[in-house]
């Protein structure tokens, strides 16, 4: 077999067999296919897409490129939750919780944050203590015994689509469907859940701008997960503008404390109560969505939920205190709020550049290598469709410097006042095929 037949055949819009992929994608892996064959398969596979049927089988081979997590001796059947990212995106530290607070083993591994998109284990890590490394032994032990536990994807979890993910930045192959299916599946897949529930995000701050994308991604990664033997739905929602008010690490964890105490803005709870609900019914703790709606808002309702996560936070070692009073975890130098100049109605908040705001402030990672600043961020007052008036704060700005002149202007550009705004839907579709 050789690499460049394969670019051929699929440069000509020919369909490659599994053991062609196994093939290609061991080799890629193993450095016996240089970079720049790779790179021309991967634009054939941009401009001719691929089957499920070769989509699958590229998710499986890169699956099995390196460890595969066993969690069969976890009791349950383990639901993963997977969001394609956004702005303010707090859901999974109150998923985690509040799905197993009602008895559904959540075996969570999640990753770090890069750009204007926030990582699960920097929110975590902001938390005094809190390890997101733990033991594979160590990991079952706590889910089987709490129910939860979230730590930091294994470093040789789909070692393939680590090398194919940085080969697509650089070679203008980032938004192929096919790519993006296979990258996100196989590290699902790998990371040995029995069920998928996807939240692909369409607007501004989302990977996925256009909602006929979003639904295309979310229907392929659907099938893949079907195919591959996995119970998989996906829910299309909105990033637009942020999820929630919180943007920034120690700001989202005060949210998502006061979400699992019933405080939580609108849509961030919503939010959690569409996820949630398909996580409950796909670990057959419920028999329809609305049932398994009512058993998680009694749960948060009831504080078990909270009193969960506090548990999840203490068995990683995370100091409690930070969680029972959240203001120790605020400890930026400035808050500065941000105030609108006329009456009148909030029209915009482009989600990805008010994340890149937060970016700037030191709340996210231009590059793998940056530290993160967890006490800064952006919490918003306002958001499309409420009222404000002249010299009310749009949203406070949580920074380490008085200098903020860049960042505001930035965020001035990206939010709107006008006479009419009107709140995008939070979901627009269910893929349950």
């Amino acid at each position: 077999m050789r690499t460049v037949d394969l670019i051929e055949k699929k440069r000509d819009g020919g369909q490659l067999t599994q053991r062609e992929i196994d093939w290609l994608i061991t080799g890629y892996t193993n450095d016996q296919i240089p970079d720049y064959q790779m790179s021309a398969f991967m634009m054939a596979v941009y401009f001719q897409d691929m089957t499920d049927e070769e989509i699958t089988a590229m998710t499986l081979a890169m699956a099995n490129s390196g460890e595969v997590i066993d969690l069969s001796s976890i009791n349950g059947i383990k639901v993963d939750k997977h969001s394609t990212g956004g702005v303010g995106d707090t859901t999974t530290l109150i998923l985690a919780p509040l799905v197993a607070s009602v008895g559904v083993p959540v075996a969570k591994m999640s990753g770090r944050g890069l750009g204007y998109t926030g990582g699960t284990l920097d929110k975590l890590e902001a938390i005094p203590g809190f390890k997101i490394e733990v033991p594979e032994e160590e990991f079952i032990r706590l889910v089987n015994e709490n129910q939860v536990a979230v730590i930091g994807q294994s470093g040789n979890l789909a070692p393939a689509d680590k090398k194919l993910y940085a080969l697509r930045d650089v070679t203008a192959t980032v938004n192929s469907i096919p790519l993006i299916a296979s990258s996100i599946m196989s590290k699902k897949i790998a990371a040995g859940a029995d069920a998928i529930v996807l939240d692909v995000t369409t607007g501004d701050g989302a990977f996925m701008k256009n909602p006929e994308d979003a639904r295309r991604l979310a229907k392929t990664m659907v099938r893949i997960g079907k195919l591959a033997n996995r119970q998989t739905m996906a829910v299309i929602s909105d990033m637009s503008q942020p999820l929630g008010e919180a943007i920034g690490n120690s700001l989202e964890v005060v949210e998502a404390i006061e979400t699992l105490q019933g405080n939580g803005p609108a849509d961030l709870v919503e939010m959690c109560y569409v996820l949630g609900s398909q996580m409950v019914v796909l670990a057959k703790k419920a028999d329809t969505i609305e049932q398994a709606r009512q058993m998680l808002e009694e749960s948060l309702r009831s504080g078990k939920a909270f009193d969960k996560f506090k548990e999840m936070i203490a068995s990683q070692g995370g100091d409690v205190s930070y969680i029972e009073q959240p203001e120790k975890l605020l400890t930026a130098q400035h808050e500065i709020p941000l105030v609108a100049e006329v009456n009148g109605v909030v029209t915009k908040l482009v989600a990805n550049e008010i994340g890149i705001a937060a970016m700037m402030l030191g709340a996210g990672r231009k590059t793998k290598e940056d530290a993160i600043d967890y006490a800064v961020g952006l919490k918003l007052h306002k958001k499309i469709g409420d009222s404000v008036a002249a010299g009310e704060a749009i949203l406070t700005i949580y920074s380490n410097t008085e200098d903020v002149a860049e960042v505001t202007a930035l965020l001035k550009e990206n939010i709107a006042i006008g006479e009419v705004g009107v709140e995008p839907p939070l979901i627009h579709e269910m893929i349950i095929e």
